[in-house]
């Protein structure tokens, strides 16, 4: 095939049939006759040049010539069938030898088909037609296999998408933005699951609701962005002195609120927690402001209330730790006091 006879740009590639045959006039025979078959004709004049040209081809089809010197079509054969890249190759083998011995042998080797010599060109034609038209629906087959799975990978990827984006979206929407903690929407409603599975297992629980004493006076005196990092840092307390279990929440402001899953030993064991919770608050913070690092001291007032002894649904729960929270502040600050049962 010459450069003239090349497809136009952008067109499908022709199909490729290999002509093996150590004689030139064989060959130029086999080219002739194949001239219109709508394929590329590539040739080799040897069994080594053949299992060369399939190295660099991917021919639809081989015609083979059995009786070669150095390696017959046999062996030729046998080795393409070893090989992963051109076993599935068909190969017709080309021999004047037609007997039954001859084309087990090459069946067993790897053929598909034979050709008698001197080769007719009905039969040629026929034969090759029918091998093309394999060749073509198996290319066809295979890219639509390739654009359906390039259209799962792309479906793939704008599900994957779809879904961090709702992950993302919800993570917003159940979150508060400057600190990260749960805002009040998660915290409600993990305070309802609490009090789902309490009830469900029969084991106590503690809500704690904490405002931050002094707070006020830190934001007026070194303005809203040391305020915005105190309150980070004070969110970043919490989450260090709690359990992977528990639930800790900004409400809004200067306030927080505290679930404590599971306390067996009720309210002895939650007001531990508390009070460790207002030891760790009251620790000083180093911050950076515009005029250079400032550290501030803040408080915490407390307040807890169990379920079930200070309240069996949730706004009950949460009347009590709020008052006691308050009566903390009463009673002078920076201290935990336990709800009184109603």
């Amino acid at each position: 095939m010459t450069d003239l006879d090349a497809p136009p740009a952008g067109s499908p590639a022709l199909p490729k049939i290999l002509i093996v045959d150590d004689h030139a006039p064989n060959r130029l025979a086999l080219r002739r006759l194949l001239a219109r078959s709508g394929a590329e004709l590539i040739e080799a004049d040897s069994g080594n040049q053949a299992l060369a040209a399939c190295l660099d081809h991917d021919f639809a089809l081989i015609l083979l010539d059995v009786n070669m010197p150095e390696m017959d079509g046999f062996e030729v054969a046998e080795l393409l069938g070893d090989d992963e890249g051109s076993r599935d190759t068909p190969i017709i083998f080309i021999s004047a030898a037609y007997d039954d011995l001859h084309r087990l042998r090459g069946y067993g080797s790897g053929a598909v088909d034979y050709i008698a010599k001197p080769v007719n060109e009905t039969i040629l034609k026929s034969k090759v037609a029918v091998f093309l038209e394999l060749y073509r629906r198996k290319s066809e087959l295979q890219d639509a296999l390739e654009q359906l799975s390039q259209h799962m990978r792309a479906l793939e990827r704008e599900v994957a998408l779809r879904r961090e984006t709702e992950k993302l979206a919800w993570h917003r929407a159940s979150h508060d933005v400057l600190t990260d903690l749960p805002n009040r929407m998660l915290f409600m409603d993990r305070l309802d699951s609490a009090i789902e599975r309490s009830r469900r297992h029969q084991r106590k629980f503690g809500l704690a609701y904490i405002d931050i004493d002094g707070f006020k006076p830190v934001n007026d005196t070194h303005g809203h962005p040391v305020g915005d990092e105190l309150l980070k840092a004070i969110a970043d307390r919490l989450r260090g002195l709690l359990r992977t279990e528990d639930t800790v929440a900004r409400l809004g402001g200067d306030e927080f609120a505290v679930i404590l899953e599971s306390l067996d030993e009720g309210e002895a064991a939650g007001l531990r927690v508390c009070e460790v919770i207002v030891h760790d608050l009251r620790r000083p913070y180093r911050l950076d402001s515009a005029l250079g690092p400032v550290t501030v001291t803040i408080g915490a007032s407390v307040g807890l209330a169990m379920f079930p002894p200070h309240g069996d649904n949730r706004e009950q729960l949460i009347r009590a730790a709020d008052e006691a929270m308050y009566a903390a502040k009463r009673a002078g600050r920076n201290r935990c006091l336990l709800a009184v049962p109603g």
